[in-house]
């Protein structure tokens, strides 16, 4: 937690120093409902389910020409992650306290991950010119998290009900990334006040997991090293100065 408020103290800082170099400089908050997944590269562990998550925090816009900017920010990502079902049974989360009875999972078990990030994006802003009091925009870069908060859930045969909010926080990578693409409207309420609306897509390209278990295959034991990514949809929404 130390290293992520240095981390956030830092790019306040920097993009406080930033801005005197810059034609205009705006700052706004969001507040943006987010669908989210997680899958992965290895067939016999597949995608089983959505979770619904917020995005919250500050945004700043750098513009370099009138119409270009370089957006970053800070936030939480709350409630991301997703639901995986593993079609071997194994041993799971085995950094984390799970207790005797889950010490080994069944086949067609489904591990259910509510993970919570600070967010740091790195985006190109491209608007175009007001028509009206409407401006269209397209947002491309990258998205840093850095986990804050990790819990887990447990389903399937003979899972008890002590399975649910598990504290998984080390069996999740400290740092993940995405790229993603944000493209929407920004509605004029004043000179220098504007409602912003849109729809954003996030992919991972990182291992959101540490991959220390074990699958019981058929064919013999198996370490879990498969790449788990995650990936949202964004409705975004926000008031930008």
């Amino acid at each position: 937690m130390k290293k992520i408020i240095a981390v956030a103290a830092f790019l306040c800082i920097a993009l406080t120093q930033l801005s005197a170099q810059f034609e205009d400089v705006r700052f706004g908050f969001q507040l943006s409902p987010a669908f989210t997944g997680m899958g992965t590269d290895n067939n016999r562990i597949n995608r089983n389910g959505t979770n619904l998550g917020l995005k919250l925090g500050m945004m700043t816009e750098l513009y370099f020409r009138q119409n270009y900017a370089i957006s970053s920010g800070i936030g939480f990502a709350f409630n991301h992650g997703g639901s995986l079902t593993y079609e071997y049974g194994g041993k799971y989360w085995v950094q984390s306290d799970l207790g005797p009875n889950l010490d080994t999972l069944p086949d067609g078990v489904k591990l259910k991950y509510s993970l919570q990030f600070i967010e740091i994006p790195l985006l190109v802003k491209m608007r175009t010119r007001e028509f009206g009091r409407v401006r269209y925009f397209l947002e491309p870069g990258v998205f840093l998290n850095f986990k804050s908060k990790s819990t887990g859930s447990i389903e399937g045969r003979g899972i008890g009900s002590d399975a649910e909010k598990i504290n998984i926080r080390k069996d999740i990578n400290g740092i993940s990334m995405l790229w993603g693409m944000n493209g929407g409207i920004e509605y004029s309420l004043a000179e220098t006040t504007s409602l912003v609306a849109g729809l954003g897509f996030q992919s991972g390209f990182t291992d959101l997991t540490e991959d220390k278990g074990t699958i019981f295959d058929p064919a013999g034991n198996k370490r879990e090293n498969s790449k788990a990514t995650g990936s949202a949809i964004v409705i975004k929404l926000g008031i930008i100065f």
